[in-house]
């Protein structure tokens, strides 16, 4: 897949870029969110050379994150460059990199980023909150926003236990979040935490 050639600032502290790739026939949607000990890169994807130097400007990469086994995408790439860990569920381990750091529901990433499992979407799906900026959440698959779909749930067919899923998800609401990124999709931008519970509770979004 050609590297993203831009990226997008969503806040001081929290920035996306993303492609279409042909191969899984989607955007793939990746974050750069800043922590305590540097840049946190969540399911990255490649970045053209300048886009990348525009990005990281006087930071420093700390350490990348993959929310689900799918989603390794450039990970290795960024993590052996860089040579940072990698962090991820203990099932997301099909390319069982030496740099992989295991995180469990409730811990944190590099001292700012929860980490939340979302049992029953892809294998070693987590999702990740940041409290600064009035919150942000980070989603792997549980939940995309795109047409033809909307905001909603990852379909069925493409989760391990759908039901678990749903049940799963309402962990979140005990977070924070004006925004949420998703590893497929448009940002939300404003009151996302209102618009998850809504679609929890099977209300409109």
């Amino acid at each position: 897949m050609t590297p993203a050639d831009d990226f997008q600032r969503v806040t001081a502290s929290l920035a996306l870029w993303h492609r279409y790739d042909p191969a899984s026939k989607t955007e793939l949607f990746s974050t750069a969110i800043d922590t305590a000990k540097g840049l946190l890169l969540v399911d990255p994807i490649l970045l053209a050379q300048p886009a990348e130097i525009a990005l990281l400007a006087d930071r420093r990469i700390a350490g990348v994150a993959v929310t689900n086994d799918n989603h390794w995408r450039a990970s290795i790439v960024f993590a052996t460059r860089f040579g940072v860990p990698v962090f991820g569920h203990a099932d997301s381990l099909s390319e069982k990199p030496s740099s992989f750091n295991s995180v469990s529901n409730g811990e944190k990433i590099l001292d700012d980023v929860h980490v939340i499992a979302v049992d029953g979407a892809a294998p070693g799906e987590i999702a990740l909150h940041s409290a600064a900026e009035n919150g942000t959440f980070i989603m792997g698959d549980a939940l995309i926003n795109f047409e033809p779909y909307g905001f909603t749930f990852l379909p069925a067919k493409y989760c391990t236990n759908f039901r678990e899923m749903r049940k799963s998800l309402r962990a979140l609401l005990e977070y924070k979040a004006e925004r949420m990124l998703f590893a497929h999709g448009t940002p939300i931008v404003s009151n996302a935490d209102g618009r998850l519970r809504r679609l929890l509770d099977g209300t409109r979004t």
